[in-house]
């Protein structure tokens, strides 16, 4: 009887907090960093049922009485940070059968309790790109998440189009990491890879054209091929294809591959982007850059460069960051921001470069990456400018709910590390507890 009357409870205050939850909430006095528009001094951040309806000072927003108040004084508020390329969650996507494999999907294989997803949320992340890893010309198909709290299953997690479909793109890859010597079904060679790939890509055109000619007629439809279907959808633009490459050769392959195909490409790390910017931006192609504080390791990224980011701005070309966590710790996302400007990018370009430049190559402009009307309400709250090394991520939320508090003991613990931050999160029957995304 007792647990009984606990669980009643508990019930009755998660009730109250999910209608706290409906009630408009503003941040007033906080610096806001909208990414779209100027940033705005003693701004105001309105949020209701997960979206924002509102942003700017006092003189464009008025708060109506029923409105609960959050006083962010000497706080910097910027919508959450999109990361296009990262692998938390410990999913693991094609095996060694075959070089390329578009039908594996990453959905059957991420951990939501795996500690890594925290990791983000602390690092303020709030959009991800998660992706099978590079040893195949084609690893299967991503996955575009929120990190919401409180996840039980990948579905918790999932961003859905107005037809019910989950978002995701798929990854390919080449250079060193899909290169296998001694012969077997994968190259041995850059011009192999390329072969290799282009062969797919010509396999699913003509799969797309059989099934275009068999029109209703189902008897005439080609046997399913769930390997022909994924690269059907990169054909058509449904899929984004994340495409990894380091050296300028093999970026240039890229870009050949995408003119012949027409499929649309964001070029992932882009080692040598500083050597072939201009091409890069004559072809269009979306770069999501990665910036490691200690470069080293293989022997294609020997020239790897912090310019990349300015060169690519200087050249027009649309330029994001990534982690590709855990090569950069996603708690330590921000920096990649502070280093593209040491090295000459332009403060806001950087900026744009963590949020809205991600956003757009993920099909997600809509939704996040900037701090506007309609948006969802994915936002971090900073101690301080956004680019100086002392400044934390003091909040993240997600949806107009919080999903990380540094001033929480247990959330301070994975911001800063030590025994236990590691451990996969457990889920409690405490909708206050952190654990399953409480708000106060």
């Amino acid at each position: 009887m007792k647990k009984y009357l606990i669980f009643i409870g508990l019930f009755l205050l998660c009730l109250n907090q999910a209608e706290a939850q409906e009630k408009p909430t503003a941040f007033i006095n906080a610096k806001i960093i909208p990414i779209v528009g100027q940033p705005i001094e003693q701004g105001i951040l309105l949020i209701q049922n997960g979206k924002i309806t509102a942003v700017g000072d006092a003189r464009t927003v008025r708060l109506s009485s029923d409105v609960l108040t959050i006083d962010a004084q000497g706080k910097t508020i910027m919508p959450g940070l999109v990361d296009s390329h990262s692998h938390i969650g410990e999913g693991a996507g094609a095996d060694g059968s075959a070089p390329i494999q578009p039908e594996v999907r990453l959905l059957d294989s991420v951990n939501v309790r795996a500690s890594g997803i925290q990791r983000a949320q602390a690092g303020g992340i709030t959009t991800v790109n998660v992706m099978p890893g590079s040893g195949h010309l084609n690893s299967g198909q991503t996955l575009y998440l929120k990190l919401r709290d409180g996840a039980n299953t990948i579905e918790d997690l999932l961003i859905y189009d107005k037809n019910g479909v989950y978002a995701g793109g798929i990854k390919f890859a080449n250079g060193t990491n899909p290169l296998r010597s001694g012969g077997g079904n994968f190259p041995g060679t850059r011009s192999k890879s390329a072969a290799l790939v282009r062969e797919q890509f010509t396999k699913a055109q003509d799969y797309r054209e059989k099934i275009r000619r068999a029109g209703t007629d189902k008897s005439k439809l080609p046997p399913r091929d769930l390997a022909m279907e994924a690269l059907v959808e990169a054909l058509d633009g449904k899929r984004v294809v994340h495409f990894h490459t380091h050296r300028h050769d093999d970026i240039m392959t890229v870009l050949r591959l995408q003119k012949e195909f027409g499929f649309k490409v964001v070029l992932q790390h882009v080692s040598e982007a500083w050597k072939v910017a201009d091409e890069i931006a004559r072809a269009k192609a979306p770069s999501s850059v990665i910036l490691i504080d200690s470069p080293g390791g293989k022997l294609e990224t020997l020239d790897v460069s912090y310019t990349n980011g300015a060169a690519l701005e200087k050249a027009g070309a649309l330029v994001g960051f990534h982690t590709d966590d855990y090569i950069t710790d996603s708690r330590h996302f921000l920096r990649s921001a502070g280093l593209a400007v040491r090295a000459g990018m332009s403060r806001e370009k950087a900026l744009y470069g963590m949020t809205m430049a991600n956003a757009i190559m993920l099909d997600l402009q809509t939704r996040v990456g900037s701090l506007e009307i309609g948006k969802d309400a994915d936002f971090i709250i900073l101690s301080g400018d956004p680019l100086s090394i002392y400044t934390k991520v003091l909040e993240t939320w997600v949806e107009g709910k919080r999903v990380f508090d540094r001033s929480d003991a247990k959330d301070l613990l994975i911001a800063t590390g030590g025994y236990g931050a590691s451990s996969d999160r457990e889920i409690h029957i405490d909708c206050f507890d952190d654990d399953l995304g409480g708000q106060e």
